[in-house]
Order: structure tokens, then sequence, then C-alpha cells
């Protein structure tokens, strides 16, 4: 298994930085950036569907909720009713996660490159110069610009990620109280991931190489803008018009 995570991940991405790194005149931290425009690029044929399938999910929710409320008593039909749903409109709830686990895993490899860097300072003869900017790219930035412009870029994405929400209009359930239209775990749990993410970002950027947190803000600025051309603002747009940046 090792032999093959080197041979498909780990060399691949050592010798690619390398490379760009020599092209780049031994400029690492444009060769970190050119490296994720580039493993960004390729992923796009994986992202780009999941990223439809997460807006038509969005979409169906006013559907979701009306099969809720017939059958939300009867767990079971409810499953089934909703799986029918999604095979009507083409939809797969699980298209998300195939993008999102190749990006970790590319994650896990850089970091193991990143490791190799600072513990060797060289690479086939090649010493590598880490600085960049204010940075040592070996080294957490311990002026934590870096890590707060990762956790604020991640928050932006986070939001855009979230349906668009016209209003704050409550609706009264069944019991007579009042509740959220969006009460509901999937919105819980986008709730909890718009500021779970940037806080996880944040911190590692703080306690990991800031490599690997620049490597982080070009992918997260990567996803903002094809988010943007695929399913919109989001829910960023309310906070935008709130701030009169846009109408």
């Amino acid at each position: 298994m090792g032999q093959l995570w080197n041979l498909v991940l780990y060399q691949p991405l050592l010798q690619a930085l390398l490379f760009l790194y020599k092209l780049l005149f031994n400029n690492f931290g444009l060769a970190v950036i050119v490296f994720t425009m580039l493993v960004r690029g390729i992923l796009v044929p994986l992202t780009i569907p999941a990223l439809k399938s997460a807006k038509k999910l969005a979409d169906l929710k006013p559907h979701m909720d009306a099969l809720k409320e017939k059958h939300g008593a009867d767990k079971q039909r409810l499953q089934q009713e909703q799986l029918r749903l999604y095979k009507e409109h083409g939809v797969n709830p699980a298209a998300g996660c195939l993008p999102f686990i190749a990006q970790f895993l590319v994650l896990i490899a850089l970091y193991q490159v990143f490791m190799f860097f600072i513990q060797n300072g060289k690479i086939d003869g090649t010493i590598v110069n880490m600085k960049f900017l204010w940075m040592d790219l070996a080294k957490p930035d311990k002026t934590y610009i870096l890590p707060i412009i990762a956790g604020a870029t991640q928050f932006i994405l986070s939001l855009m990620m979230m349906p668009e929400k016209k209003n704050d209009l409550m609706v009264v359930q069944k019991d007579g109280k009042d509740g959220k239209k969006d009460d509901d775990m999937q919105g819980a749990m986008q709730k909890q991931m718009l500021f779970m993410m940037p806080a996880m970002t944040l911190f590692f950027g703080i306690t990991l190489p800031s490599g690997l947190a620049l490597y982080w803000v070009a992918t997260t600025v990567f996803s903002v803008v094809q988010q943007y051309f695929i399913t919109g603002l989001g829910g960023l747009k309310p906070y935008l018009v709130r701030l009169k940046i846009i109408s």
C-alpha cells in the first residue's frame, strides 16, 4: 500500500513541485500556487458535477419539505420517496464526496512533501529556497496573516455553498410551536460547517507549515471562483446586499 501511495501521489507531487520550482526561478511560493491551479484544473471534471448536484439538491428543498410533511411519521416511506425524487431529477447526494476525498489525499501527500523538504533542505541535489514574501514556507506563519486569510476565504466559500435565504420567515409546526423553515438536520449541519471549516482552517494554518496554508488559500480561492460560476453567490448574497456591496 505504501509503494502504491508513493507511486501514485507522493513521488508525482514531489517531482511536479520540484519541476515548477526550477521553472519559476527558484520561487517555491509561486510553484505552490501554480501547482494548486494545475491540481484543481485536473479535478474540474469531478468537482463540476458535484457542484451541479449540490445546486439541484438545494432546488429540491421545497419538495423535500413537502415529503417530510406528508410522510414524516413513516420514516421508511419518507426515505423511499426521497430516493424516488432524487432519481427523477438525476441527483446523487453522495456526488460531492469524491472531490473532497481527492483533495484531502492530495493535502496529506503534500504535507509529506513539505516535511521532506524541511528535514532534508534539498531534493536530488537541489537546495530548495523556502522563502516567499514575509514567510518561511517550511515554518508556521508567526504573523498569522496567511492563516487569517485562509480562514476568511474558507468562510466565504462556506457561505456560498449554503442556499440563498430570501428571508427569515417563521412557519408554524404541527405542535403549534414556531420554528425555522430550515430547522432540520441538514440545515443544522450546514450551520455547523459554516463556522467549523473556517475555524479548522485557521487552526491548521497557525500550526502547520505556511506552505500548506498557502496551498489552502490558493485552492479555496479557486473554489470560490468555481462556485460562483456554477451556483452563484448562494448564502453569501444576503450579506453582500446588507453591506451594500451589491444590490
